[in-house]
């Protein structure tokens, strides 16, 4: 009963994680059009600075993206972008809800990013991606 992914059938807490991990890119996305957007239309920043940060926005949203949809259509690989995308942007929620004074904001990205980490940590993800492992153990002790 092979379903062309490793190690069987992905549980439902990386499919959601991979979802929501696509959103957080596709968000950086939308960060870098209107950045691109603005500094076409010559608002406030000079244009290296605004076409800069977009692109920096669009390279990093990209690869968040393929990182959040690869891990929903069950990649192991993913995982690793998607922890490492949730770290970093904790900082950013703490600056959110502190230095720059945005509570809303910072609260909704730190429900988000710690919902994400539960879930890329959950019991059935870790049982998920130590199928293989424990399936190599098992033919070991056997030969």
């Amino acid at each position: 009963m092979p379903t062309g992914l490793p190690g069987g059938d992905v549980p439902a807490p990386i499919r959601w994680a991979g979802l929501l991990v696509a959103l957080e890119g596709s968000a950086a996305v939308g960060v870098a059009v209107v950045l691109l957007v603005r500094s076409l239309l010559g608002h406030e920043q000079g244009a290296a600075n605004g076409y800069g940060t977009a692109l920096w926005f669009l390279v990093l949203g990209g690869a968040v993206v393929t990182g959040g949809v690869a891990l929903a259509l069950g990649r192991r690989w993913a995982r690793a972008i998607a922890v490492v995308a949730q770290l970093l942007l904790l900082p950013v929620v703490w600056s959110l809800l502190t230095d720059s004074q945005q509570p809303l904001w910072g609260s909704l990205l730190g429900v988000v990013v710690v919902a994400i980490l539960v879930l890329l940590f959950s019991p059935p993800a870790s049982q998920w991606l130590a199928r293989d492992y424990i399936a190599t153990d098992d033919e070991d002790q056997q030969d």
